[in-house]
């Protein structure tokens, strides 16, 4: 698939909601199941978001959708329980006729969700990488005063959703990026009154606080991956380390954060992404989409040349350059000059001109 662009599309399941899907990138199959909060077109201009997507449709052929209740999807919801959103991954997965296993990407919520499908589906899942998940919603971690919070959370939720002050919403976004910008803050509690009405939101509450697939942990035959923020304020990390601990063979990785969702310019981050290229060996594939200009840019890059000097010898501007090296480094899952021209290097790139 060489789509670069994201690509949304609909399909009815077999319970008849309307389920918006979307796809970009090239490269092998990962899917995201669907978490909290997202809209398949905000998250693309999103503060929050935005770097997730242009990570994964760097590096896979990214496919997600929005769940029932929520953003460009039906927010008639139907039945809410793991097994409706287990069987909407089935639909989506089926829909973008995915023809090989793919790597499943489960983040909060979607981490119960992927380990249902897996262990339904085992031929048809190649990998799963868990962040920020768990097996046990908060009315199962046996922490009364836990579910007791949570429980006024829905109250607020209930209660103040759809106001213009954003207090109330902030409450519980306030949760899942206590790092947050204001910008991002702002935009977060936006994305709720844009994303579902607030009696749909009590009901997405209460059936995640109802999830429960820990007997199934030990079914899972899948190479996992299992990342958490060690400070995580939505979800504990020892729930993290519990799916870490009862899927056989999973690696753990603790970041340090206290964001729920991970964001841009803070390093766990970058080891969020230098953890998933090494985990589905993206690196040597990824340098291998490479464009001919992108690779000519690249070898002189590795022979130690300046923009400056790539752009006259290239007969190209200063700012292409810039572009093509934007573009290289989030092919390549670097972050610096630095770490491409090892990359380069370790490729046989850089001869001395």
């Amino acid at each position: 698939m060489s789509r670069k662009e994201q690509v949304i599309r609909y399909l009815t399941t077999a319970d008849g909601v309307r389920l918006a899907w979307a796809e970009a990138g090239s490269g092998p199959p990962l899917v995201k199941a669907a978490c909290w909060l997202t809209h398949l077109q905000y998250d693309w201009e999103s503060p929050v978001w935005r770097h997730w997507m242009r990570f994964f449709s760097g590096h896979f052929h990214f496919i997600r959708h929005d769940e029932r209740g929520c953003g460009m999807s039906e927010w008639n919801v139907g039945e809410l329980s793991l097994d409706t959103w287990v069987a909407d991954l089935e639909t989506v997965i089926d829909a973008a006729k995915v023809d090989e296993p793919a790597t499943l990407l489960g983040i909060s919520q979607g981490a119960a969700i992927c380990v249902g499908y897996a262990v339904r589906h085992p031929e048809r899942v190649s990998r799963m990488i868990l962040y920020g998940g768990y097996a046990r919603g908060k009315y199962f971690r046996g922490d009364p005063d836990a579910a007791r919070e949570y429980r006024a959370i829905i109250d607020l939720i209930h209660t103040g959703w759809g106001r213009e002050n954003p207090a109330f919403r902030q409450v519980f976004t306030s949760r899942f990026i206590p790092r947050g910008s204001e910008e991002q803050v702002r935009w977060f509690n936006e994305l709720c009154r844009k994303t579902t009405k607030p009696e749909i939101a009590v009901e997405l509450m209460r059936a995640r606080a109802g999830i429960d697939v820990d007997a199934l942990l030990e079914q899972v035959r899948v190479p996992t991956l299992v990342l958490h923020a060690r400070d995580d304020e939505v979800t504990p990390i020892s729930e993290g380390r519990r799916l870490a601990s009862q899927i056989k063979g999973a690696q753990f990785i603790e970041l340090d954060s206290r964001n729920h969702i991970l964001l841009e310019d803070e390093p766990a981050w970058r080891d969020f992404c230098d953890a998933v290229i090494e985990f589905t060996g993206r690196p040597a594939a990824a340098f291998e989409t490479l464009s001919k200009r992108e690779h000519e840019v690249l070898t002189l890059l590795a022979n130690g040349l300046s923009n400056a000097e790539i752009a006259t010898r290239l007969g190209i501007s200063d700012k292409t350059v810039r572009n093509h090296l934007s573009k290289l480094f989030d092919k390549l899952g670097v972050w610096t000059r630095a770490q491409a021209i090892v990359f380069a290097r370790d490729h046989g790139m850089g001869s001395g001109l």
